[in-house]
């Protein structure tokens, strides 16, 4: 199959999220799969600042928003084997940041995304690739599937090809007041209750879900999630109604980068069969974060965005038993200024177990994975999380809240002793996240029972393989139904 892949963020050339690591990895899979699969993505000026090579292209395209117009080029890179397409629009993406700033997201974003998503259609045609499937992922990319539907749909270049549209994180849909229509060149006549009018502003989102022929989400239970008032932020009814069309496929992790036999990030290599290693990389990070140095202590690690969505006011209400009980515990992150805050306060007082580490520290991230025996992910919710897929690959146990992807991967031991591979709880609640705590604790305590949990952490498969299969699966039946006239 010819197949692009559509995102607005790829490792390594930007990232600010999970997205960034799905939209290289993916294609990565399919292309060892025998798919030619391409990536696009817009050339942001934090791009060339990162060393990524990418050359120019003579391919150009002139787009036309809110009365002025636009031009844009196209440059290249690699991602292994996999070509990736940038998008390079100076005034539009010349900046050092994806979305925004501290202050907020940049006012211009729907002229910007617009620009990329209709750039990309005439990319296309001047590339003469004629894709079978374009895979979309957020509301960045869903302009796609409805131009491809609503504006397009007579087009032959395009007769023959399905949209997929992907849901990362169902709270982030891309609203905007009626106005942002102009600026992003879309008629008017689609400003309405069946496609792309929620409660009086455009929501793409909204929009995606109702015109691509399939939509996926990243994990099965947050699939089911999204369709119930609690966590469907409103477009539960939408989805309600594609339900037939909505899939949830868990996300992988790319075991290339992610390895702890091979990782050079980390300061000892070792295996599920060679243990020995994670010991001692646990005393080398207790040594550089100054902590106590001791093998008997039970370390958690916690990586990840200091932000709501991460249960960190959780994690803020326990800091006082953290501190109180014989364990360290060790936090990276960045994120919202007042959880930021909160955190330095408690940082400040200098609690000898305790490490917090605020701000992004690349280069600590693996090694804190590598050297704790445990992981702390207490989500509020959770669509599919990468982190306690990271946990799971380096013998990091991990402590999660039973929500969206964190349930569909970690199984509890007190539930299941011969197959549990961590510990989790089901309530919001402190009392409940620290009784999960406490239970991993005491499985600790009996080193040969611990030992069999890390083992069967290290050796679950949580490689893209399974779920690459599953797109391609999910590809042809599009294909089908796109050729036989049976659009979603």
């Amino acid at each position: 199959m010819k197949i692009l892949v559509v995102a607005s963020e790829v490792t390594p050339f930007a990232k600010t999220g999970g997205l960034a690591d799905v939209a290289a990895a993916l294609p990565k899979e399919l292309r060892r799969m025998g798919h030619d699969v391409r990536v696009i993505m817009p050339f942001y000026g934090c791009v060339a600042v990162a060393g990524q090579t990418v050359r120019k292209a003579r391919k150009s395209a002139e787009i036309e928003l809110g009365g002025e117009r636009y031009k844009g080029f196209l440059r290249q890179g690699t991602l292994g084997e996999v070509p990736v397409y940038l998008v390079e629009q100076r005034e539009l993406f010349g900046r050092d940041h994806l979305y925004g700033t501290p202050e907020g997201d940049d006012p211009d974003n729907p002229r910007r995304f617009a620009f990329f998503c209709r750039s990309v259609l005439q990319f296309l045609k001047r590339m003469d690739f004629r894709p079978d499937v374009i895979h979309c992922h957020d509301w960045q990319s869903a302009l796609i599937p409805i131009i491809l539907r609503h504006e397009v749909g007579d087009d032959p270049f395009f007769a023959r090809t399905a949209t997929v549209f992907t849901i990362h994180n169902l709270a982030y849909q891309g609203l905007y007041p009626p106005s942002a229509l102009t600026e992003m060149g879309v008629s008017p006549s689609l400003f309405t209750m069946e496609l792309l009018e929620y409660f009086g502003r455009v929501n793409l989102m909204k929009g995606a879900i109702l015109s691509a022929d399939i939509v996926t989400t990243v994990s099965r239970t947050y699939c089911r999630e999204i369709r119930t008032p609690e966590h469907g932020c409103g477009l539960e009814g939408v989805l309600e109604r594609r339900s037939g069309d909505l899939h949830g496929i868990l996300n992988g992790l790319d075991t290339d980068e992610w390895n702890p036999a091979t990782d050079r990030r980390i300061f000892h290599t070792y295996s599920s069969r060679a243990l020995a290693g994670k010991g001692g990389d646990k005393l080398a990070l207790q040594r550089e974060l100054g902590l106590s140095v001791s093998a008997a202590v039970p370390l958690i690690g916690m990586v990840g965005r200091i932000v709501e969505q991460k249960g960190i006011e959780l994690v803020a209400a326990l800091l006082p038993r953290f501190a109180a009980e014989e364990l360290q515990l060790v936090i990276l992150g960045t994120g919202d200024a007042r959880y930021m805050e909160l955190l330095e306060r408690f940082r400040r007082r200098g609690m000898e177990n305790v490490s917090i580490n605020l701000g992004f520290k690349d280069p600590l991230a693996p090694k804190i994975y590598a050297g704790s025996d445990m992981f702390l992910m207490p989500s509020r919710f959770e669509p599919c999380g990468l982190s306690q897929l990271i946990a799971l690959r380096y013998g990091a146990v991990p402590i999660v809240r039973r929500t969206g992807g964190l349930a569909d991967t970690v199984i509890d031991v007190t539930d299941d002793p011969r197959e549990g591979n961590g510990f989790s709880f089901a309530d919001f609640a402190p009392d409940a996240c620290w009784d999960a705590v406490r239970r991993a604790l005491a499985s600790y305590r009996d080193p040969g029972v611990w030992r069999k949990i890390v083992r069967r952490a290290m050796q679950k498969d949580v490689s893209w393989r399974n779920a690459a299969g599953q797109y391609e699966a999910l590809y042809r039946s599009g294909i089908e139904r796109k050729r036989g006239g049976k659009g979603g």
